[in-house]
Formats: structure tokens, C-alpha cells, sequence
């Protein structure tokens, strides 16, 4: 967040523009389809939707997001209603992450992705730097009542003993099928990058692309124990020293 201030990670962050730029490093192959995208909440065309989609805004991390799963069933006026409070949020004042700063704030509709075996569209955050994958964690329970979980992992998928925001999960989450594949595709997105996390969900066999993320819980989160905050901080190699 202070040393390195790379533009291009503006591009990076924001959800819609992103989805080229992977598109071309991994493939078009691992890219959720997008099913339109509008700047302002009452220019969306509800019928021209499929029956279930996900609308979120490319700029956040979950304000506004609205998971249809039956269309028969929703309710516009308050989905646009919380859109419109999802576009007002700066994530840039809320945590000072600068690549956030420039984004055009937009609303991306994209297809609805649930996995046959669990009906959990599980997460799969790889800390990655300059082309090396050197730990992850996996979310679970995102859709329950409970609170998420996060659990984490080193390169081999070996179980670590650390806290960072979320409790474990009650059952330690399965290596995922195509871990070995999402390790290498993490590794290609991050070359030339001292750090992003690479998200990838898996679905039905199938790798999907997320997200990146330049500043896991904006850089605020410790590790518990605290001696993993310097394991992460030494993996870093800025491109210049202060």
C-alpha cells in the first residue's frame, strides 16, 4: 500500500476491466461469464437476466451483492436499493487501499455458479508472490447463518495452525481437484507483482477466476500466533527498499 504503486493494479481490482486482462494471461476458459453491466442500478434490465444471476458492484467486496437463485422470487426496488448504497462505498477511504481510488464504480451481473456435490461455492485465496504461490486459505460457509470460516494452508496444502479473522472450520476443507493447476495459474498471474492473493473458486471440476486482491484485509488483520505476520511480511520483496 505504500511502497508499491503500480497503476496498473487499478485495473486489477475492478471486477469487470480484470476479467480481460486474466483472460489473457490464463485463458478465456476460467472466466465466470458476465451477463451485463450498468453505472446506475435503474438501467438494469431484470428481464433479459436468466433465472438465477449474482449482481455486485466491481469495486467492493460484498456491499450490494445480491445472489439470485429463482427470479419469480425477488424484489427489484430493494435490490437496486442496495446497489445503490453497494456504489457509494469508497473503499479507498475505508482502508486507504490506493488501487481502489480511480475505479469507475459500476454494477457487473454475472451467471450464477453453484457446485453440484456441495451447494458451497467454496474460495480459494492463493497469497502469491512474483510468480510464487507460498500459502492459501480456504472460506467456507459463506451462505450460513454461522460465520465464515478460514482455514490455511502452505504450498503443499499442509494444514496451518493460524487464525486470521475467521475461526477454522468444525471439519479441515478438502484439497481441492485442481489445486496443483490453481497453484500454477496463481503463480502466472502474480509474475512482475511482490504480492496479490489470486481467488479461484471451483466448480463442478472446473477452475473459475475471482478476484485479486493487493491487500488481504486491507493489511489491518494480524495472524494469530503473530509470528506469521512476519513469515507474510519477509516473503515480500518490494521493488525498492525504503
Amino acid at each position: 500500500k505504500l511502497y508499491d504503486r503500480n497503476p496498473l493494479y487499478t485495473l486489477l481490482v475492478d471486477k469487470i476491466e480484470v476479467k480481460n486482462y486474466v483472460a489473457k494471461i490464463i485463458g478465456e476458459e476460467y472466466i465466470i461469464p458476465t451477463l451485463g453491466a450498468w453505472d446506475d442500478p435503474e438501467d438494469i434490465d431484470f428481464d433479459m437476466l436468466p433465472n438465477q444471476f449474482v449482481l455486485k458492484c466491481n469495486h467492493n467486496s460484498g456491499l450490494g451483492m445480491y445472489i439470485c437463485k429463482d427470479k419469480t422470487k425477488i424484489k427489484i426496488k430493494k435490490i437496486k436499493k442496495a446497489l445503490t448504497k453497494g456504489l457509494k462505498e469508497d473503499k479507498y477511504l475505508l482502508g486507504r487501499e490506493w488501487p481502489y481510488k480511480n475505479v469507475k464504480h459500476r454494477i457487473l451481473a454475472e451467471k450464477y455458479m453453484e457446485d453440484n456435490t456441495s451447494q458451497d461455492l467454496k474460495d480459494y485465496k492463493f497469497f502469491a508472490f512474483d510468480g510464487k504461490v507460498k500459502a492459501l486459505f480456504i472460506a467456507t460457509e459463506r451462505q450460513e447463518a454461522t460465520e465464515t470460516k478460514f482455514d490455511f494452508f502452505d504450498e503443499e496444502y499442509r494444514h496451518l495452525e493460524l487464525i486470521n479473522g475467521h475461526p477454522n472450520a468444525s471439519v479441515t476443507p478438502q484439497k481441492p481437484l485442481n489445486f496443483e493447476k490453481m497453484k500454477e495459474l496463481a503463480g502466472k498471474l502474480s509474475e512482475g507483482i511482490p504480492h496479490v492473493r489470486v481467488d479461484f473458486y471451483e466448480v463442478n471440476g472446473k477452475i473459475y477466476f475471482g478476484e485479486l486482491t493487493f491487500s488481504h484485509w486491507s493489511g489491518f488483520v494480524p495472524f494469530e500466533p503473530d509470528e506469521w505476520d512476519k513469515t507474510f511480511g519477509d516473503w515480500i520483496k518490494l521493488p525498492n527498499s525504503v
